[in-house]
C-alpha cells in the first residue's frame, strides 16, 4: 500500500524547504525527500554560503596586504589556507542548524533522505517505499555544467562542489568561466595568494551585466594581477604530474596546478522519472507556466530546475507562488519584472530591471542617469572609489539599474523597491539620505541627470519673472 500524503516535495534546497515547512505548519501531510545526506542544498554547502565566507576572508587578507604596501604594517603574515577552509566549514555548520531535519519534523514534516523517482503521475518511490500525493513540488536544483573539452576529465578539475574541500592553496589556479561563480572565486583565490588566470569564451566577463560593468570588473582584476582571457575557447587539457597545461583554440597555453570549472549550471532533471510522470522537460529545465505548474497541473517546480533565474532568492520567491496555488488555491502568477541580483566581487556588481540593450530591443525610450562612485563622499573616505551608478529612467520611473562599487548588492534594493512600487524618480530624489552614505549615489545620479535644466532659458526666465512680480 502506498503512503498517502497531501504534498510531496522533492529537493531540500531553499525552495523545497520553504514549501515543505510552511505547508506542514499549515496542517498538510507533507513528505520532504532529499537525495543528499543533509538539507540546505547547493547554496548552503557549496554555493552562496561558503563562497561568501571565503570572499570575506580573502578581503581581510587583501586589506592586510594593502596595509603593508602603504607602510602601515611591517610585514605580511603567512596565509593559512587550511584555517580559511576551517572558517568556511564553521559558518556552514552554524547556518546548517536552521536546516536541521528535526526542526522540520517538529513542524510535522516527514523528512526522508534518498532518491525520489516518479513511477506514475501520482506516485514516487524512495528506498523501495511508494508514496502517493495529491500535489508534488520538484525542487531538485542544478549542478555545475562541465564543458566537453578533450582531456579535462583525465586531467582532473574542481567545481564549486569540490573546491571548498581543498586544504592547500593552488600556486596557479585556472578558472574556466568568467560568470558570477568564476569571477568571485577567481578574485578570492588571487587575494589569498594564488596566481589566477580566467578563461572566458564570451567577449567579456559577466555577460549578464552591462558592458561597462564588465569592463570595470576586468580592470579591477587586472590591477590585482589576475590574468583575463576573453573570447577564449578551451581546446584541450593535459596533465603531467601535478601540472596541467590548458591549450586554447588560438594556440595560447596556460600552465597551472589546479583547474576550477565555473562555466554555468545545468538543472537536475534526469533520473527523476519525469517521463513516467508525464512532465515535459529538456536539458534547460522543466517547463512550467506562470503559476509554476508543469505539464501535469498537480505537479509544480520551483528554483533552478525550472528557472528562468538561478538565484537562491528566486527559489524562495517561487516557493511562495507555488504555496499560494497549492495551499490556498489562489491563482497567483510569477512576475519577473523586478529581480535584483549581485556578484560579490570587489567592486561588487548589482543590477535590477532592464539593461540598455533589452530596453532598446523592446523599443522603449529611456534616459540614463549616471554618477561615479569616486564623487561619493563616503566612498572617498573609505578608499572605495571604483564604480558607478547607471540608472535607466523612462517616463519618470526607474526602468532598470546597474551599480558597480562597494556594497552594490545592498544598495540595489532602494532602486528595486522604487520599481516594485512603480514610484516616480522624485520619490528617490526627494528622500532625505543620511550623510555620508553610499546610498547617496542614487539621489546624486538622478539629480545630476537633470542638472542641465537649471541652465535652461525657460526656467531662468520663470525665476526672473517670479522674483520681480511676486512680493
Amino acid at each position: 500500500m502506498a503512503r498517502k500524503q497531501d504534498l510531496v516535495v522533492i529537493g531540500g534546497g531553499p525552495g523545497g524547504l520553504v514549501v515543505a515547512s510552511v505547508a506542514a505548519q499549515l496542517g498538510l501531510k507533507v513528505t520532504l525527500i532529499e537525495q543528499a545526506a543533509q538539507l540546505g542544498g547547493d547554496c548552503l554547502h557549496s554555493g552562496c554560503v561558503p563562497s561568501k565566507t571565503l570572499i570575506d576572508t580573502a578581503r581581510a587578507v587583501h586589506a592586510t596586504r594593502l596595509g603593508v604596501q602603504a607602510g602601515l604594517l611591517s610585514a605580511m603574515p603567512e596565509v593559512d589556507f587550511g584555517m580559511a577552509i576551517d572558517r568556511v566549514n564553521h559558518v556552514v555548520q552554524r547556518i546548517q542548524q536552521h536546516d536541521d531535519p528535526e526542526r522540520f519534523r517538529g513542524y510535522g514534516c516527514d523528512v526522508r533522505f534518498g532518491k525520489a523517482v516518479f513511477i506514475n503521475p501520482h506516485e514516487v518511490v524512495v528506498d523501495e517505499e511508494i508514496i502517493s500525493a495529491r500535489r508534488f513540488v520538484i525542487a531538485t536544483g542544478s549542478r555545475p555544467a562541465i564543458p566537453p573539452v578533450f582531456g579535462l576529465e583525465e586531467a582532473g578539475f574542481d567545481t564549486n562542489e569540490t573546491i571548498f574541500r581543498r586544504r592547500t592553496l593552488p600556486q596557479h589556479l585556472a578558472v574556466i568561466g568568467g560568470g558570477p561563480v568564476g569571477a568571485e572565486l577567481a578574485q578570492a583565490f588571487a587575494r589569498l595568494g594564488s596566481k589566477v588566470t580566467v578563461v572566458e569564451m564570451a567577449d567579456r566577463l559577466l555577460t549578464v551585466a552591462e558592458p561597462d560593468a564588465s569592463a570595470a570588473l576586468q580592470q579591477a582584476f587586472e590591477r590585482e594581477g589576475i590574468t583575463v582571457h576573453t573570447g577564449a575557447e578551451l581546446a584541450t587539457v593535459r596533465r603531467d604530474g601535478d601540472s596541467r597545461q590548458l591549450q586554447l583554440a588560438d594556440q595560447r597555453t596556460i600552465e597551472c596546478d589546479r583547474v576550477l570549472v565555473a562555466g554555468g549550471r545545468r538543472p537536475v532533471v534526469h533520473g527523476l522519472g519525469l517521463e513516467e510522470a508525464g512532465v515535459e522537460f529538456s536539458n534547460s529545465g522543466i517547463r512550467v507556466d506562470r503559476r509554476l505548474r508543469t505539464t501535469q497541473s498537480h505537479i509544480y517546480a520551483v528554483g533552478d530546475v525550472c528557472g528562468p533565474y538561478r538565484f537562491t532568492h528566486m527559489a524562495e520567491y517561487q516557493a511562495g507562488i507555488a504555496l499560494a496555488n497549492i495551499v490556498f488555491r489562489v491563482p497567483r502568477k510569477t512576475d519577473y519584472r523586478v529581480v535584483p541580483w549581485a556578484v560579490y566581487t570587489d567592486p561588487e556588481v548589482a543590477a535590477v530591471g532592464l539593461t540598455q540593450a533589452e530596453a532598446e530591443a523592446q523599443g522603449i525610450r529611456y534616459d540614463v542617469a549616471r554618477f561615479p562612485m569616486a564623487d561619493v563622499d563616503r566612498a572617498i573616505t573609505d578608499n572605495a572609489e571604483s564604480g558607478f551608478a547607471s540608472i535607466l529612467v523612462s517616463r519618470g520611473r526607474v526602468l532598470g539599474a546597474t551599480l558597480v562599487g562597494a556594497h552594490a548588492g545592498e544598495l540595489i534594493h532602494e532602486l528595486a523597491l522604487a520599481m516594485q512600487l512603480n514610484a516616480r524618480v522624485k520619490a528617490i530624489t526627494e528622500l532625505v539620505h543620511a550623510y555620508p552614505t553610499y546610498a547617496q549615489i542614487h539621489r546624486r545620479a538622478l539629480n545630476s541627470s537633470r542638472a542641465h535644466l537649471l541652465q535652461s532659458r525657460k526656467l531662468r526666465m520663470l525665476v526672473w519673472l517670479l522674483q520681480r512680480l511676486l512680493p
